[in-house]
């Protein structure tokens, strides 16, 4: 089994790579570490890759890459990958960070680059934009949650931290609460994508920044139940969905199995479980005095 410790960068397409290079940069905070004709790589002012860019539909994810530990054994990975029939192959520089992965596909036809060397990206002093810590999550729409839960554990190493009745799935593969979401839904797409940020007081600052730049939230500020963390919402130029949050629930330790105490959890210890479909999407903000159907309702 492949046990990814992190998430990497997601590479989404968009017909207007000039237009996206400016929205992570200018709105979000990142920095252009490289720049392509028809591709671009942004990293967090710290050096943490996060986002690729290729020309392409709107709105759609075509890559993730995940990290695992150094000195990983990719031949064995490959052979371990072609037992369970699954077809993957070397290649070199997918980013300026990372020159050698293995890349295969998983159900719903995404490319999954598995790295295990890094080298960070130079740090970026200017102040400019919401400027988050890194990619925090991927979320996916897909019509078989059970299959892609199966691959990402099974394959990936993925662990389940949640769910929400049989509908929508929360994955970890380190001490985050959710590095990957799914949820149930008839037209597979990319649901949203998340930065983290520092604290509470940056999540006041990102809706500042975002009004100044007439970027409406979409939903948000609150804080959920599933995950415990404090998002808010809206949608870049390309209509894809982005999150800023903090205050995500950390298991600090698998063999203990829960997730660090906090004062808004519903019990404790909160243990890994399936929450009912009744689950209100929030703990406190919008959402929170009404049963709605889940964060499909975010529009």
């Amino acid at each position: 089994m492949i046990k990814v410790c992190r998430l990497g960068h997601a590479t989404l397409t968009t017909p207007d790579l000039d237009r996206q290079v400016a929205y992570y940069t200018h709105v979000v905070g990142l920095t252009l570490i490289e720049r392509q004709a028809k591709r671009a790589f942004l990293a967090s002012k710290q050096g943490l890759e996060a986002i690729a860019l290729e020309l392409g539909a709107p709105n759609a994810l075509s890559r993730l890459a995940f990290q695992v530990a150094p000195g990983t054994d990719f031949a064995e990975l490959a052979r371990e990958l072609t037992t369970q029939g699954i077809k993957s192959e070397r290649r070199s520089s997918i980013s300026p960070g990372v020159t050698d992965a293995l890349v295969f596909e998983d159900p719903k036809h995404t490319a999954i680059e598995i790295f295990s060397e890094y080298s960070f990206a130079k740090e970026d002093g200017t102040q400019a934009g919401i400027m988050p810590l890194k990619l925090g999550h991927v979320a996916y729409r897909v019509s078989d949650v059970q299959q892609i839960v199966q691959f990402y554990t099974d394959v990936l190493g993925f662990r389940v931290s949640d769910w929400r009745d049989e509908t929508f799935a929360f994955l970890r593969c380190g001490p985050d609460h959710h590095t990957v979401n799914f949820v149930v839904d008839e037209v597979p797409q990319l649901h949203h994508i998340a930065f983290e940020v520092k604290d509470w007081a940056e999540i006041q600052r990102a809706c500042e920044w975002l009004a100044k730049n007439n970027i409406h939230l979409v939903w948000g500020p609150g804080r959920h139940i599933i995950g415990h963390n404090i998002a808010i919402y809206h949608r870049n130029p390309d209509k894809v969905r982005v999150e800023f949050f903090c205050e995500m629930d950390l298991m600090k330790d698998e063999a203990l199995g829960y997730f660090d105490p906090r004062p808004w959890h519903q019990d404790r210890p909160q243990r890994p479980k399936v929450w009912g479909p009744d689950t209100l999407r929030n703990y406190w903000g919008f959402g929170s005095e009404r049963i709605i159907r889940g964060y499909q309702t975010v529009e």
